[in-house]
């Protein structure tokens, strides 16, 4: 399916293409994100297996992949995401396959980029349902999934074997379409830019006004 970029105040998420090699392997290279023991991450050496897995997916229509990029002060890819297991008859789709390079992890990025992807998924596409899979082992993304309002579901044992020989625990999440406008308010929230201080403007002003 044809998809326009998902824009948001600070980022855009635009769908990926064949020629994003260089720009992927660039943003992974922000930490060597490539080392990551819990998630797949493109290096050199992969980048275009991962562009392929990810562009097929999208032609037999279960992904939509996308790049991340923050929009000021020039836009930059900063990681990648995407939706897959999309199931058209009844659905549903889950959202994964996140990545930021280390100097935008633990900012609005990863907030901004899910509400633009669950506000697609339920306003656009009608999805009941939106689930994310987490390793066990990376308690960040957990503690991350629960701050956005997604349910734990349980965990799935031995669900991956790693490229590394291990064999991942996933921890399931989901979001339903019930709960998504009582989640849509909370995350508006957080992504309100914050009110200026008026103290602070205060003091500005009276160190910026001349001595007489």
């Amino acid at each position: 399916m044809y998809m326009e970029p998902l824009v948001g105040p600070r980022i855009q998420l635009r769908p990926m293409l064949a020629s994003d090699g260089f720009e992927l392997v660039q943003a992974a290279s922000d930490g060597d994100l490539w080392n990551l023991p819990y998630t797949t991450v493109p290096s050199r050496e992969s980048v275009e297996s991962y562009i392929r897995l990810a562009l097929e997916g999208r032609a037999d229509g279960t992904a939509i992949p996308f790049l991340i990029q923050i929009l000021e002060p020039k836009r930059i890819v900063i990681g990648a995401t995407r939706f897959w297991n999309i199931n058209w008859k009844h659905r549903n789709l889950e959202i994964g396959w996140t990545w930021l390079a280390k100097s935008w992890q633990r900012t609005f990025v990863n907030t901004e980029a899910k509400f633009l992807m669950l506000c697609f998924a339920f306003e656009r596409l009608n999805c009941i349902r939106v689930q994310f899979t987490a390793d066990e082992m990376n308690k960040v993304a957990c503690k991350a999934l629960v701050r956005l309002g997604a349910q734990e579901e349980g965990i799935l044992r031995h669900d991956l074997i790693l490229e590394n020989g291990r064999k991942r625990d996933s921890v399931l999440y989901s979001i339903l379409d019930e709960e998504w406008p009582d989640i849509r308010r909370t995350l508006e929230e957080k992504l309100k830019p914050p009110e200026p201080d008026p103290s602070s403007e205060e003091t500005t002003a009276t160190a910026a006004a001349p001595k007489r």
